[in-house]
């Protein structure tokens, strides 16, 4: 498994969801059904906000080897976030299979990115040959 096209990836999907919610909070918000207040938008700029400077971490750090004790911190962090917040969303959406379909979606790709991120974790880092 190649850790730069892993971290890439996670930069632009995060970079993405991150400016989205920085930028247009009322959007999103509105589309998942939650009651646009000062206070939900706030709390979506703030999480845009986390979402953007996890963004740029994994953006930075994508030329380094990452794994077993190389970059453990970055790799623990990001497995942290996707497999606590993918099991989260699993969990909604199966006390509340209505949710809307990008829920679902969300929830797969956390899950997924949370299961690399473990295995990156847990293995050696291999030396990209780029």
């Amino acid at each position: 498994m190649n850790t730069k096209i892993v971290m890439t990836v996670t930069s632009i999907v995060l970079g993405a969801s991150g400016a989205t919610l920085i930028f247009a909070s009322d959007v999103v918000l509105s589309s998942l059904s939650i009651e646009i207040s000062q206070a939900s938008l706030l709390l979506g700029q703030v999480v845009g906000a986390l979402y953007f400077g996890f963004a740029m971490l994994n953006w930075m750090t994508k030329e380094g080897l990452i794994g077993g004790i190389y970059n453990r911190p970055i790799a623990v962090a990001n497995f942290t976030h996707f497999m606590i917040a993918g099991l989260a969303i699993v969990k909604a959406i199966v006390s509340n299979p209505e949710l809307p379909k990008a829920i679902w979606g969300a929830g797969f790709v956390y899950v997924a990115l949370g299961i690399l991120f473990m295995i990156i974790l847990f293995r050696h880092p291999v030396k990209s040959t780029d």
